[in-house]
């Protein structure tokens, strides 16, 4: 089975991309670095959100996640409360589970305290980059990505398991996981090469 697919515009493309909102997700972010706390917290968020669902099921509703956590402003949840759940779970726009609502406004607190600490939620994260020579495709989870888990699960995040985790730095650039015949995957390969690693 072939591990691309071309579409009518003649775009070889990873086979998850086929349709929309996943080609133009594939095309513009999926693999390109992010820059900057509150892009990387919005990824974790969504990350936890989307354990046991399909990642369309979150591109339909990330506008509406935005607005519902105040733009994933990591001070601004972190200072979230019971009437912020409660106006939450009653939020028909997004995925209405208690525990994920929760773990993202405890994982905003444990962020304050990582940044605090390490300057930044990338310098910590990037820490945990995997080898870039691995082959696309080839695994859901990394030794890197149980690392990363085990050691924000000791700071007290929740929903970060190692596939979740690895399913962040397939999204935020910490290694290219297009497919050898993608054509966007040397467009990423460009971006990641030129991105300042935080220190």
């Amino acid at each position: 089975m072939s591990d691309v697919i071309v579409g009518d515009d003649g775009v070889s493309r990873c086979t998850w991309a086929a349709r929309e909102p996943e080609t133009t997700y594939h095309d513009t972010e999926w693999g390109f670095p992010l820059s900057g706390d509150t892009a990387l917290f919005e990824r974790v968020c969504l990350e936890g959100f989307q354990s046991g669902l399909s990642w369309r099921t979150i591109l339909t509703k990330r506008e509406n996640f935005r607005k519902a956590f105040r733009g994933f402003d990591i001070a601004t949840v972190a200072r979230f409360g019971e009437a912020d759940v409660a106006r939450l779970l009653g939020d028909a726009g997004i995925i209405r589970h208690r525990g994920k609502i929760e773990a993202s406004i405890n994982n905003a607190r444990h962020a304050e305290d990582l940044i605090d600490a390490e300057g930044s939620l990338e310098a910590f994260f990037w820490r945990y980059a995997p080898d870039p020579d691995h082959v696309p495709g080839s695994m859901t989870t990394s030794p890197e990505s149980l690392a990363l888990s085990k050691d924000l699960k000791k700071l007290g995040w929740r929903f970060v398991g190692p596939t979740t985790m690895f399913a962040l730095m397939q999204a935020a650039g910490f290694v290219n996981d297009h497919a050898y015949d993608c054509a966007i995957r040397p467009t990423v390969d460009a971006a990641i090469s030129a991105h300042p690693r935080p220190s």
